[in-house]
């Protein structure tokens, strides 16, 4: 088995081993440039073309395996894709609880307007136990869904 970077002639496998998970979400669009990681892992063909395609499939490396791999050898992949992280800094001091919420609705119009025009497809909001309720609700108004549907996980690098 072996880690490879990702290949248009994968897309028709990586299709069916998503539709074979069953988790109900849309397939990504691989070409969005927002896709930064984009690995496979494959069993090894031998005897490869130059193209990279045709031979048999043989199994390299320390990758596990079980010896069933789907017929074009790719058992699985994962991608990376490129999403956004809002912190709010408003001075709790500083004006009205009015002005205060004038000021977000700014800020909140100006930021969103830049995430599209960089090319951004979401953003995510974590809040503290704390605000979360109250905070929530203003955010809900702002067009924001408190999505429990999956429980998040962070993998902090370095």
């Amino acid at each position: 088995m072996r880690i490879r970077n990702y290949d248009g002639c994968d897309l028709a496998e990586l299709r069916r081993i998503h539709a074979a998970q069953g988790y109900g979400y849309t397939f990504p669009d691989l070409s969005n440039p927002l896709f930064l990681t984009k690995v496979v892992l494959a069993a090894e063909k031998a005897g490869k073309d130059e193209g990279g395609r045709g031979g048999a499939f043989r199994e390299t490396g320390s990758a596990p395996t079980d010896g069933g791999p789907a017929a074009t050898g790719i058992v699985g992949a994962a991608f990376l894709r490129v999403t956004a992280e809002a912190y709010l800094l408003l001075d709790p001091k500083a004006g009205t609880p009015r002005q205060r919420w004038e000021w977000l609705r700014w800020l909140h119009a100006a930021a969103e307007r830049d995430a599209w025009v960089r090319g951004l497809e979401d953003v995510h909001a974590w809040l503290p136990p704390e605000i979360a309720r109250k905070f929530g609700r203003r955010l809900e108004r702002l067009g924001w869904v408190r999505d429990d549907r999956w429980t998040p996980y962070c993998k902090r690098l370095g």
